[in-house]
């Protein structure tokens, strides 16, 4: 039930995944003007990325599409992509659109404009195409749940097994292999899907020959491919360790599946946040180690219900005092791990404290935090009830070798007297001390079946929370230049009086600033009625003045287009917060002047 719950959350309410990559700049730049058409257009990004076939797409003035050569990193740098243009550009604006994928695996796109020559007359909306399938990005976050599931369970199951040695591994041996499917398909399909994921197309995309032969030379391809090959091995290990019974062999076990986990926990690492940004050998050591002790953990409190629920009555008689002191004490291990490294992966991941409410990395963290506590509230009362299992267990071993053997009639003075009758009330407490630790053992199962729903719940958020933007990342793209959205304008509305003595007899003027920037900026303004309809009027005047350091007036020069007015050579050289004063003239003999602040951007 909560398995498919899960499914249903990610596949209905599936967001389009946030990348760790930020751009970090473009030339030319956003909404600049170019007197000369560039040979290529170059974007800069905070870290490393990979190219796609279709990774810029340029359109013109007359919103068609411009042939580009194929893209490159510029001057072999990773953190770099850049395209080539036709020798010679028509003047107007263009807009570019692109999309690569992030060292950690996720796809990021955007789009900016820049202008040759002059800006167009008008901002057109161009369709930059979809940024995700959200069918596409749904089953992968799906698969990529199952697969953290999956594997949880995997090195969970076998580490308790070696570890804690169960007398009867049969409740652990269809979980076992049902995990070892699941993580086998759920791989198939994150690596069938990694194509149309990265291309932000329909899931019918992942049975292209070329998209694929793409992906299996890629890092998160071949991340995947190596876990494929990982979990052949892991199969034939568990071949190999169900038919040996010699614990003398169990050493050479341990190494051998330690390597495994190992290995498989490095193909996440290899291929996520850990692969990027900041100390990279340490943040995947970190992250390898938060994997294992996830699965250690959260597969053991599965292993551990099983094994509960399928022993007998006597914890004694099964051995299973043993093994639930054994795990208690793995689980504390394993805790004291996710402790550690978890603080440092958040620490990584923030940046900063203000970062914990103000992000979505930061408010993910939170409920993930959130939902470890929970997790470490009901891990408490398992300790309590696992304590309360392990003392009879202790005080009956010491009283086993205490007792004395009783003594025959006539025996030495020494002897402390006869042993003690066999009584009605003697013989009723056995029953009772038995029906009270039955009664521990079943609290210690509800217990344990807490622990792992909500571990469940808290993989789910793992798995959102690995593909969000980290804050440290969004902070620096948030210190950048704007990037990632067709050209910034500034859309002013004026008031004015028409000129009629109806109290509904006024009007607007619609001006719209491109790009609101220090430099050359166009302005188009065009003159609405009371009933909102366009009118036309003799003339529009804005000018622009700087009070704090005493700049302007400056005027714009608008010029009438036929319907509206504009122009695209309006220099503003400060930035800051200027007053643009716009005149309409109404008739011959009736104008209105209003004032209008204005930010101007750096």
């Amino acid at each position: 039930m909560l398995l498919g719950t899960v499914l249903v959350l990610l596949l209905a309410g599936a967001v389009p995944a946030s990348a760790h990559a930020a751009l970090r700049g473009t030339d030319p730049d956003d909404g600049s003007l170019v007197k000369q058409a560039p040979r290529h257009v170059t974007l800069t990004f905070t870290e490393s990325v990979g190219l796609l076939d279709d990774s810029f797409r340029v359109f013109g003035p007359d919103q068609r599409r411009v042939h580009t050569g194929e893209a490159t990193h510029a001057d072999g740098r990773s953190d770099t992509a850049r395209v080539g243009l036709p020798g010679k550009l028509a003047q107007g604006t263009y807009t570019v659109a692109w999309r690569v994928v992030s060292a950690d695996s996720h796809p990021v796109s955007g789009a900016f404009s820049f202008s040759v020559g002059k800006r167009s007359a008008t901002t057109v909306q161009i369709d930059t195409g979809s940024t995700e399938d959200p069918l596409t990005g749904g089953l992968n976050d799906a698969a990529r749940y199952l697969a953290y599931l999956a594997a949880a369970l995997l090195v969970g199951l076998a580490a308790f097994a070696l570890l804690c040695r169960p007398a009867d591994t049969s409740a652990l041996r269809r979980p076992l292999v049902a995990a070892w499917w699941t993580l086998l398909g759920s791989t198939l399909v994150l690596l069938l899907l990694r194509a149309p994921y990265e291309a932000g197309t329909g899931p019918a995309a992942a049975f292209d020959a070329s998209a694929l032969g793409r992906t299996l030379t890629g890092r998160p391809g071949l991340a995947l491919i190596a876990r494929l090959v990982l979990l052949l091995l892991t199969a034939a290990f568990l071949l190999w360790l169900s038919r040996r019974r010699d614990p003398k062999e169990r050493p050479v076990a341990l190494a051998i599946g330690t390597a495994l986990a190992t290995a498989l926990a490095l193909t996440w690492a290899a291929a996520e946040h850990a692969s990027a940004g900041i100390q990279v050998p340490l943040a995947m050591t970190s992250s390898v180690l938060h994997l294992l002790a996830t699965g250690v953990w959260l597969g053991g409190l599965v292993a551990l219900l099983l094994t509960l629920r399928r022993s007998s009555g006597d914890g004694a008689a099964d051995g299973m005092v043993e093994v639930v002191t054994r795990f208690s004490r793995i689980a504390f291990a394993s805790v004291t791990v996710l402790a550690v490294t978890g603080v440092y992966q958040s620490w990584r991941g923030l940046g900063s404290l203000s970062a914990l409410t103000g992000t979505s990395y930061g408010r993910l963290l939170l409920a993930k935090l959130a939902g470890v506590a929970v997790l470490l509230l009901a891990a408490r009362y398992s300790r309590r009830w696992t304590a309360r299992i392990a003392a009879p267990a202790a005080v009956t071993r010491t009283a086993a070798v205490q007792e004395r053997v009783p003594q025959p009639v006539g025996a030495p003075a020494g002897h402390d007297g006869p042993e003690e009758p066999e009584t009605p009330d003697r013989a009723a407490k056995e029953p009772s001390a038995s029906g009270a630790d039955r009664d521990t053992r079943r609290r210690l199962r509800r217990s344990v079946l807490v622990e792992v729903a909500v571990a469940a719940v808290v993989l789910m958020i793992t798995t959102v929370l690995t593909g969000t933007l980290p804050a440290r990342a969004q902070a620096e793209a948030a210190r950048q230049a704007p990037a990632g959205a067709l050209p910034p304008t500034t859309l002013i509305t004026v008031p004015y009086d028409t000129g009629t003595e109806s109290v509904s007899g006024r009007g607007t003027v619609q001006v719209t600033l491109d790009p609101a920037r220090v430099g050359e900026n166009g302005i188009q303004a065009v003159a609405a009625g009371s009933d909102k309809g366009l009118v036309v009027v003799p003339e529009i005047r804005i000018t622009f003045t700087l009070p704090s350091r005493k700049v302007g007036p400056i005027d714009a020069e608008l010029t009438d287009q036929g319907g509206y007015w504009s122009t695209n050579s309006v220099n503003l050289p400060l930035a800051g917060n200027w007053t643009m004063k716009t005149t309409v003239r109404v008739s011959d003999v009736d104008q209105v002047s209003v004032e209008r602040r204005v930010r101007i951007a750096p």
